[in-house]
């Protein structure tokens, strides 16, 4: 009961702000002492900033991306605000923000409440990260590894193992691997769909297996979205402007990819001692958003608010793009990437999953 009395009390908050030139900063929050951290990995639904400092044209550190963000600052993030990292850490009493692990700034209170790794553009699958140039899941272990030595330097290792074993870990990738399946004359389609979702599988296995040899032990692996809904996907199919709609097949991959996936997180917990491995969906309630928008005050949901909506991304998404005068009745921020307003709603979801298992 408390959970649905917070997502009434947020999203009526957030649907009060209707412009860019206004701030949301979510201050309720559920106030549970559960996780000392939280640990971000995964693309862009969660990349908080990271790909500011690497060579790459995967980013969104420039307008009109953060004009909801406090202070109206473009911070990285793929949205007009806040991501679901933040919105988590927030509502579990963690942390307002997520900041990036690659932040030549953080602080040791930064450190010691957590970071993220996650990298806009990267996937599970190798060749993903190859094209977009942004950092491979192995390479977010890595940073985790770097993470735990600085950790440790601060509050000692064995705290510092402590700390990382019971912070909140959620990892959320993906999208981009079957993206580029779908839309780019990929080498991986000799392996057809359901040999693909095997393959990343493979992946997802042996990433979750490094977090767990790191030290992490409560880690919440989120599944695809709806791929089918995402504007770029019906722009790619060339639908046209007045016959937009999910794409079912897409869409119904997306949901075999989900319970396989569960599955596969279901069998790695029962066999990794002391271990919380398990599934988050956010296929669900960003699925009713596309189709029951007006539950939800959406008035848009097949194209993004940037642009077109239909082909702005990172840089075709910039100062000069004009925006739609309220991105909270749209579903999506730009051709991929929901706005503010859906993540928080998808972020509710999530943490009520969280407390369900955890709690």
């Amino acid at each position: 009961m408390l959970i649905h009395v917070i997502i009434f009390m947020i999203i009526t908050t957030i649907l009060i702000s209707t412009t860019c030139h206004t701030n949301v900063n979510v201050t309720n929050n559920i106030n549970v002492s559960l996780f000392p951290a939280i640990l971000v990995f995964g693309d862009s639904t969660i990349d908080t900033g990271n790909n500011n400092y690497i060579k790459t044209i995967i980013r969104a550190n420039f307008p009109p991306y953060g004009c909801n963000f406090p202070g109206h600052n473009a911070t990285g993030r793929f949205s007009n605000g806040k991501l679901i990292p933040d919105f988590i850490a927030s509502l579990l009493g963690i942390k307002d923000t997520v900041p990036p692990f690659l932040d030549p700034h953080l602080s040791d209170s930064d450190i010691l409440t957590g970071v993220c790794f996650a990298s806009a553009g990267s996937g599970y699958d190798n060749l993903t990260d190859r094209i977009t140039s942004t950092l491979s899941v192995s390479k977010q272990a890595d940073m985790l590894r770097s993470y735990v030595e600085r950790l440790s330097q601060i509050v000692g290792k064995e705290k510092a193992a402590t700390i990382v074993s019971e912070a909140l870990v959620i990892v959320s990738s993906g999208t981009n691997d079957f993206d580029l399946f779908y839309d780019t004359p990929s080498p991986r389609h000799k392996l057809g769909v359901d040999g693909y979702q095997s393959f990343i599988l493979s992946s997802v296995h042996n990433f979750v297996q490094e977090l767990y040899d790191i030290g992490c032990r409560r880690i919440v692996v989120l599944g695809l979205p709806p791929v089918g809904c995402l504007p770029i996907q019906m722009t790619m199919a060339r639908q046209k402007q007045n016959e937009r709609k999910c794409i079912d097949k897409q869409n119904s991959d997306s949901q075999e990819f989900n319970q396989k996936l569960n599955n596969s997180l279901t069998d790695m917990q029962s066999n990794l001692t002391g271990s919380v491995i398990f599934y988050g969906d956010i296929y669900g309630t960003l699925f009713d958003m596309a189709t029951n928008p007006q539950r939800y005050g959406l008035k848009e949901t097949t194209r993004g608010c940037c642009g077109t909506g239909e082909m702005e991304l990172a840089y075709l998404c910039n100062a000069l793009t004009r925006t739609c005068p309220d991105p909270n009745q749209f579903l999506f921020w730009d051709d991929i990437h929901p706005s503010q307003a859906a993540y928080i709603v998808v972020s509710l979801s999530l943490v009520e999953q969280i407390l369900h298992v955890l709690s």
